[in-house]
């Protein structure tokens, strides 16, 4: 089994490739997200990916965000993303992407670590 390190949609325009996730345009006030399985530690990307990453990244943040909805809101917009893309691109998304709202950054990096006893 082999990690995705990068996307590549045809149907969408790319804007954006951080160190995890790949930004697409849908219009001009949604975006698709896409959680690679690229792996980066203290700010630097490492070669080899991890299979099935992306896919456990996107279910867990999907799990707190329809927990919390009612508490706080999120930027979700509850499209599905593999009605955004064609056919030709959905190997690329089904299980590792969301659409999201485009809103303004907040340009604050929290860096968070610990040690498990």
């Amino acid at each position: 089994m082999t990690g995705i390190n990068t996307t590549n949609l045809k149907s969408l325009k790319k804007i954006y490739s951080g160190k995890v996730r790949d930004l697409y345009e849908i219009d001009d006030k949604r975006m698709l997200m896409i959680a690679t399985d690229r792996l980066s530690a203290f700010d630097v990307i490492l070669d080899d990916p991890i299979p099935a990453k992306g896919q456990i990244l996107t279910a867990i943040s999907n799990f707190w965000f329809d927990t919390l909805k009612d508490v706080v809101p999120n930027h979700l917009t509850g499209d599905k993303p593999e009605d955004v893309v064609s056919a030709e691109d959905l190997p690329q998304v089904q299980g590792r992407a969301v659409v999201a709202k485009r809103l303004k950054a907040v340009p604050i990096e929290a860096v968070v670590r610990g040690y498990l006893a």
